[in-house]
């Protein structure tokens, strides 16, 4: 007979990093990340059941819950493991439009997931506007970050049109799938996928590794003091009405479809990437709701956090979270969106070049080991110099 194994061979420490957003994690600010795919058929409920068991369990951090042994956190197998805590299906209320959706999701997202379970569920939303159906995925930030969890989403998907529903699903499998098993499979099927399909996604990873290993070894310690400095240093945001304390109900919107090719045109046209576009256009917005407000906008700046990814595709296996954080002042105060678009360029240039991503990657690891106290410190102190938060997260071009 085999001798029974050691619990604790079975269990992994949660990575410091991990560990911060995990702790960040409050009923008003829910470390969740929430992704939504529309389809324009219904989708079958066990067909859903099938291809997460096929596609996603292989995952080890699916598999797992967190379990605290002697105050410190581990990852383990969790041993009453059941989709069906995981996967819920709903119909939606007539008329099931995107006013329904908005408020059905603007309530996901309110909820936690269950800290006694594997961090992570699904939502199949029937008759959306009729014929079609939406699913919700929700994922904790311990888990990973958004360039892993786009992989994982990616795993779920085929990549050829025609898989029916009488395909047998133990035929079907996903080559993003094998870059997150343990021990991995092999990745070169899964980077030639991606280069096919999610180039940007590519281009950005293997930019942003080479970028944080020439940071690792060529960045002084000079450079990494000035770029703490001044994250320290610099001054709370303005007060306004963006600013306040955070309510439990959240809110969701998103604006209508908006043409990529249209988006790079602009861009082209003004010297300025997709994300200076999309920034500008933000910050326009914000705006023009201040004025709606009754509130000065002019020569006002106030600052978003925007992570910056630090791994490359080979690093996918153990999911997690790689990737720093800039701090970007946005120039509200600035009318003329030509004029805001430039300066925004400049701006993100000019932090993209820095240590501040390196540096911040560096902070998130030292507050997943610090006491809970001093991290709660820590995060307060860069809320206040914080207004907003906004990501882009390159996706599949198919």
């Amino acid at each position: 007979m085999n001798a029974p194994q050691d619990p604790d061979t079975l269990r992994e420490p949660l990575s410091a990093v991990d560990h911060a957003w995990l702790r960040m994690d409050e009923p008003s600010n829910l470390m969740i990340i929430n992704g939504v795919l529309v389809m324009d058929e219904p989708v079958s409920f066990e067909r859903v059941r099938a291809l997460i068991r096929r596609r996603l369990l292989p995952i080890p951090r699916f598999r797992q819950h967190i379990i605290h042994v002697d105050g410190d956190p581990y990852w383990e197998e969790d041993p009453e493991l059941e989709l069906d805590h995981h996967i819920h299906r709903m119909e939606m209320p007539r008329p099931g439009d995107d006013n329904v959706l908005r408020e059905i999701i603007s309530s996901l997202m309110s909820e936690p997931l269950d800290p006694k379970r594997p961090l992570w569920s699904f939502h199949l939303l029937e008759n959306y506007k009729g014929s079609g159906c939406v699913f919700v995925g929700r994922l904790h930030h311990c888990i990973g970050d958004g360039m892993a969890l786009l992989l994982v989403l990616l795993s779920l998907t085929d990549v050829e049109k025609g898989g029916g529903g009488d395909v047998d699903l133990d035929e079907l499998d996903s080559p993003f799938t094998d870059l997150f098993r343990q021990p991995p499979h092999g990745s070169e099927a899964a980077r030639q996928l991606a280069e096919r399909i999610m180039p940007d996604g590519i281009r950005l990873m293997q930019q942003s590794a080479e970028a944080f290993r020439s940071m690792g070894t060529v960045v002084t310690g000079v450079a990494s003091i000035s770029a703490f400095s001044r994250l320290v240093l610099r001054l709370p945001d303005p007060s306004t009405i963006y600013k306040g304390p955070l309510g439990i109900p959240k809110r969701v919107a998103w604006s209508e479809p908006i043409a990529v090719d249209d988006v790079k045109e602009v861009g082209r046209a003004l010297h300025g990437t997709i994300n200076d576009v999309l920034l500008s256009a933000m910050t326009g917005g914000l705006r023009r709701y201040l004025g709606s407000r009754g509130e000065k906008a002019n020569g006002l700046n106030f600052r978003a956090a925007m992570p910056v990814n630090l791994r490359s595709l080979d690093d996918m296996a153990d999911l997690g979270n790689q990737f720093g954080l800039i701090f970007l002042s946005l120039p509200v105060g600035i009318a003329d969106p030509v004029e805001r678009l430039a300066e925004l360029h400049r701006r993100t240039l000019a932090l993209k070049r820095s240590a501040e991503p390196v540096v911040v990657y560096a902070i998130l690891k030292l507050l997943g080991v610090v006491p809970l106290a001093v991290q709660r410190m820590v995060v307060s102190l860069f809320a206040a110099k914080t207004t907003a938060v906004m990501t882009n997260v390159p996706g599949p071009r198919e």
